[in-house]
């Protein structure tokens, strides 16, 4: 039996756009809505896909974070005085997204956990998201 579940959580984190042109190129924060669509195989035994506190408590290591590209000056700045997560690349909605998709499959392989992630949209202001499809 296949089942589809779906969780939303609402994070605050800082970051820039170290190559972008505009008012993004510096350091903001933003109140982010993150969607998250999964399915698989629930636990025989539970009937349970996936704890939904597991998927919060995956997306909330970026709560309250400044996220920054590894490439920008900023960062060890920044770390002489607080935590900085950096990205392979801009720390843009698309980004974070993906970031988010490869954290949930890594701890569902930790967990013997048969779920995969068909959406998940990261929302950065109430008009805008980006949306993450397999």
């Amino acid at each position: 039996m296949k089942v589809g579940i779906y969780k939303e959580v609402q994070i605050d984190t800082s970051h820039r756009l170290l190559y972008y042109k505009g008012k993004c190129a510096n350091l903001h924060g933003h109140r982010w809505k993150i969607e998250v669509w999964m399915e698989g195989e629930p636990d025989p035994e539970t009937q349970i896909l996936i704890d939904y506190s597991l998927i919060k408590q995956v997306i909330n290591k970026y709560d309250h974070q400044i996220i920054l590209n590894r490439d920008d000056p900023m960062v060890p700045r920044i770390q002489e005085f607080h935590p900085v997560i950096t990205t392979p690349g801009e720390p843009t909605s698309e980004l974070i997204a993906v970031l988010i998709r490869d954290d949930l499959y890594a701890i569902c392989r930790e967990l013997g956990i048969k779920a995969t992630v068909p959406k998940i949209r990261v929302w950065e202001s109430p008009t805008s998201c980006a949306e993450l499809k397999e």
